[in-house]
């Protein structure tokens, strides 16, 4: 089977997750090939930039596919014009207005309008109302949607009548023996993501001096030292304004970490409150603040969580349990 994958990079976020699967359809025996787009490296150009250039190239591509898989909103417009018997699209994340519709019932109107404005800070205005314009027409052009959020799942059918497949991004424990054996550092809590306003890096450096632990912040480190430190923590701190389903919890639950995290976006999709991790409200920093010293002291609940997430990742995340699911979605695609 032929499938061309598409996507602005291939690192970090739905990006990372498209060469993942790749990765391991490859391993399978499928063919997969990745379009490389160079974009403008200009903040609010880099998303048109890239759907303009990507599309020109699978305009005037001659190779043929079987299917031809984009991952995000952007990529659906070369998506559009790659020549393949099958088309997929994939979105993890929120886009343009629905962001009121996801997080309607439990949060203010003030923070609909923070999370509205934070779309726009991260896909650029101008992807931003393309968006809004073009979106029930762009999910036309594939022949099956996908997402690995139940919530984006359920959103989209109720606002727009969408069918979306789910499935879970799939975490890859054998990339784990890579990693040295690491003495744990007592009292020490980490932070991993980007430095931005959406993850709630700076609630977290608020608080940090009345926090009765040493934070770490690896925000530009490379996967293995951010794991190795992560692996050393006592817990690790998700503070997001606006999420989708982040990779690190999987990889906390993995390791054994305690997580505590806001309740936004797809992040309760994984965590359940007291079982398999904490889960707090976002932009309350004296709530963030008593939830990581109480779980400090705490130990019997900090083994709870962490043997409770380990147990949720292994039965429910790992690519042993998830690439024959991968492997039948595309072969009854082509087939149908």
């Amino acid at each position: 089977m032929k499938i061309l994958f598409i996507a602005p990079k291939y690192s970090g976020g739905i990006g990372g997750h498209a060469s993942r699967v790749a990765e391991k359809l490859q391993e399978y025996g499928f063919d997969i090939k990745l379009m490389h787009t160079s974009h403008i490296p200009i903040k609010k150009l880099k998303n048109p930039s890239f759907a303009a250039l990507s599309s020109l190239k699978a305009i005037v591509g001659t190779e043929k596919y079987d299917i031809v898989h984009a991952f995000n909103v952007p990529s659906a417009f070369a998506m559009k014009y790659t020549k393949a018997k099958k088309k997929v699209l994939s979105i993890h994340g929120v886009y343009s207005e629905q962001v009121d519709a996801l997080h309607s019932k439990t949060i203010s109107t003030a923070a609909k309008i923070i999370y509205s404005e934070q779309v726009d800070a991260l896909h650029s205005k101008t992807i931003s109302t393309a968006a809004k314009i073009m979106e029930t027409k762009v999910l036309q052009w594939a022949d099956k949607l996908t997402t690995d959020s139940k919530i984006v799942k359920k959103m989209y059918k109720e606002k727009l009548n969408v069918d979306f497949e789910f499935f879970y991004a799939p975490l890859d424990i054998k990339k784990f023996k890579k990693l040295k054996n690491i003495e744990k550092k007592e009292n020490q809590i980490i932070f991993i993501g980007r430095d931005s306003y959406e993850k709630g890096i700076d609630i977290l450096r608020e608080i940090e001096p009345k926090i009765n632990a040493k934070v770490v912040y690896c925000t530009n480190t490379k996967w293995e030292d951010a794991m190795e430190n992560l692996k050393a923590s006592s817990a690790l701190v998700v503070p997001s304004r606006m999420e989708s389903i982040p990779q690190v919890i999987k990889e906390a639950f993995y390791l054994k970490i305690p997580i505590i995290a806001t309740n936004v976006g797809g992040i309760p999709e994984l965590i359940t409150d007291n079982e398999t991790g904490i889960l707090i409200p976002p932009n309350e920093p004296k709530i963030l603040e008593s939830s990581i010293n109480k779980l400090l002291v705490d130990n019997e609940t900090s083994k709870k969580l962490a043997d409770k997430g380990y147990e949720f990742v292994m039965n429910n995340l790992t690519w042993e349990i998830l690439l024959p699911k991968y492997v039948k979605f595309y072969e009854d695609l082509l087939n149908s």
